[in-house]
């Protein structure tokens, strides 16, 4: 039960640290200015509001007093009470007072005022009215045949303070949020751009400067990264460097053992030295292509589906068969993608008859494929023919010259660009190939 409480409420809060902080400094505020609010109002102003409407009330309700006394002057008595209790009177005499008005049971003033008025003077014996008048409040009570007309200001009810105390309360408040949002703004600006360095040193993309900045665990993690890139860069180039060299110095000798092929009298012994010779070769490009630095290459925006076309009109081969959606644009980088889709293709030619190739978009993305009806690859070696150097003992790799490198290369150029690849079972009852790329 608390397990999907929890779940529930970390679905409710946002995902990013920027708008996390916001929340952790804004709902105490919110909170602070709520509570102050709720105790003003009940402690203060409702108070105040109910003992200004009860002097009030008292006012009238002597009033009508008085004037049902002989001794005093009615008109010199109306004259009094307006001049100096601020109440504009008036005798309506031969009517009878509304028994329905809309009271509004959200307002203070109307709920004071009701209760106020049926204590000094009982139910259906008086009337009034907040909405009628801007600025006044008709109180109507009943006398002999007619009724009594009061026209109050509303200060006389209702206490001033209230408005400021409201400006006092959201102007600060809002200050505060607002400084707050430039305060989170700048603490997490540094976090964001570690992400995006982070970011696009996974996928393989060059970082051209990064200064940590931001407080001081910020910067150390800053520098802590930068430190672990450099030492992975190194390690890469040194990786690089080294086959590279091996691959090159291994040339020279076997371009001396084509030569003195060529001075061997014995042809069937010429031809499987010669063959020898051209799979050692291969694996050497191989090798070099596993280290070329073209990794480096800069992102570029290029049309796929053109790209993938023009692969497949250069290999001639009426047994492919393609499905591709046009005009499908792509950020990335042009010639990995191409060498990715090579040795793909180049893998199904080798094994497959039948090779068929789709390419489609969707919202989040685009989707490569390839099917062919080969032999396939089993389902537990699916994760390790994406390691270097991995070759099956059997199916795809019997009798055939492969160093291993073919889909590990693919992978790391489709993980370099965000995306991800994988093999299943095609329905062509051979492998296929599945790639996802972001857009």
């Amino acid at each position: 039960m608390f397990y999907g409480l929890s779940k529930f409420i970390k679905n409710l809060l946002p995902k990013r640290l920027f708008y996390r902080a916001l929340l952790i400094v804004a709902v105490p505020v919110i909170v602070l200015q709520l509570v102050v609010t709720v105790v003003f109002f009940d402690s203060l102003w409702i108070k105040t509001n109910k003992g200004m409407t009860r002097a009030l009330v008292n006012e009238i309700s002597t009033f009508v007093k008085v004037y049902d006394q002989e001794k005093f002057n009615k008109n010199d008595l109306t004259n009094l009470f307006s001049s100096y209790l601020d109440l504009n009177i008036e005798l309506i005499q031969n009517e009878k007072i509304q028994n329905e008005y809309s009271e509004r049971w959200f307002s203070p003033i109307d709920r004071s005022l009701r209760r106020e008025l049926k204590d000094k003077f009982g139910f259906g014996r008086f009337w009034f009215n907040t909405t009628n008048y801007k600025e006044l409040i008709d109180i109507r009570i009943q006398y002999e045949n007619g009724y009594f007309k009061f026209l109050i200001h509303k200060d006389r009810v209702t206490s001033s303070t209230a408005r400021i105390f409201a400006l006092w309360i959201t102007v600060p408040a809002i200050i505060m949020v607002i400084i707050s949002l430039i305060f989170l703004k700048n603490q997490t600006r540094p976090i964001t751009n570690l992400a995006r360095a982070a970011e696009k040193f996974g996928k393989g993309e060059e970082i051209e400067e990064f200064k940590p900045s931001g407080a001081s665990e910020i910067r150390q993690a800053g520098y802590e990264f930068d430190k672990m890139r450099k030492r992975i860069i190194r390690h890469l180039n040194q990786r690089s460097e080294m086959l590279s060299g091996i691959s090159h110095d291994l040339r020279t000798p076997l371009t001396r053992m084509k030569l003195q092929l060529a001075f061997i009298k014995d042809n069937e012994l010429s031809k499987k030295l010669s063959e020898d010779i051209n799979e050692m070769e291969k694996m050497l490009n191989e090798y070099l292509q596993f280290t070329s630095s073209s990794y480096q290459e800069k992102d570029e925006i290029f049309d796929l589906s053109e790209l993938i076309d023009d692969i497949i009109q250069k290999y001639n081969n009426e047994n492919i068969s393609k499905n591709l959606i046009p005009r499908v644009y792509l950020n990335g980088r042009k010639n990995l993608i191409k060498r990715c889709i090579n040795n793909l293709i180049d893998n199904s030619i080798k094994y497959a008859k039948k090779i068929k190739i789709e390419l489609s978009k969707k919202e989040n993305g685009l989707f490569f494929k390839i099917d062919d009806d080969g032999p396939g690859i089993p389902k537990s070696e699916y994760d390790n023919v994406f390691k270097p150097f991995y070759k099956i003992d059997k199916s795809r790799a019997d009798a055939k010259a492969s160093v291993g490198l073919g889909l590990s290369i693919a992978s790391d150029i489709i993980r370099s660009h965000g995306g991800n690849i994988k093999l299943e079972k095609s329905k062509m009852n051979g492998l296929s190939v599945k790639i996802f790329l972001p857009v």
